[in-house]
């Protein structure tokens, strides 16, 4: 009786090591199997996140961007390989539930961009198997004032050490990428 009135004690002083769950806009729990818009919080700036060649000449690869149009939802996505509840500084992967003419998946990859110098958000990344071969497929969402911002800092692999960092947006030929740096892209999520 005594230890069960400790453990009680322990974990409403303490509280739960279970991060709390991701909401939607209408406050609901972001769940595994849904799809979503990934939207702006802070309005004039672009619409939802979508998908963009690096320029105008050439169709793939295709990189993470957000729609020019604050009125754009931009495409749907989902969340994996996390089964049921999304919860916040949790490793997942994020996929664009849409088709493409390139030969690669939606599956956001954090890739460098040499003519850029930067890190960028691209796609063709590989779902699950959590490791070094996949350490680029693994992002977060964070609470962030009352929001939330999107984070590349995976622990999927104990010993590597991945550079991390807030995803924001980098205007570069008029097209606004998806990119670690310094000035987060606030963001909400609304189910499809």
């Amino acid at each position: 009786m005594k230890t069960a009135l400790f453990l009680a004690f322990t974990f409403l002083f303490f509280g739960s090591s279970t991060p709390a769950p991701v909401l939607d806009i209408s406050g609901q729990e972001l769940r595994t199997g849904l799809d979503y818009f990934v939207l702006p919080v802070i309005r004039g700036r672009g619409g939802g996140l979508t998908l963009e060649s690096a320029d105008n000449e050439t169709l793939c690869p295709l990189f993470v961007a957000q729609e020019q149009l604050e009125v754009s939802s931009g495409l749907p996505l989902y969340f994996s390989p996390v089964n049921g509840v999304i919860r916040e500084s949790t490793d997942l992967n994020v996929l664009f539930n849409a088709s493409s003419i390139c030969v690669q998946t939606t599956l956001w990859a954090l890739t460098y961009d040499e003519s850029l110098q930067k890190y960028v958000v691209a796609t063709g990344g590989v779902e699950g198997n959590p490791g070094p071969e996949t350490l680029n497929n693994w992002f977060k969402i964070e609470k962030f004032d009352d929001d939330y911002k999107l984070v590349f800092c995976p622990t999927v692999c104990d010993f590597c050490r991945p550079v991390c960092g807030e995803l924001g947006v980098i205007i570069v030929n008029g097209i606004r990428r998806l990119a670690l740096t310094d000035d987060p892209l606030k963001v909400m999520f609304m189910r499809v």
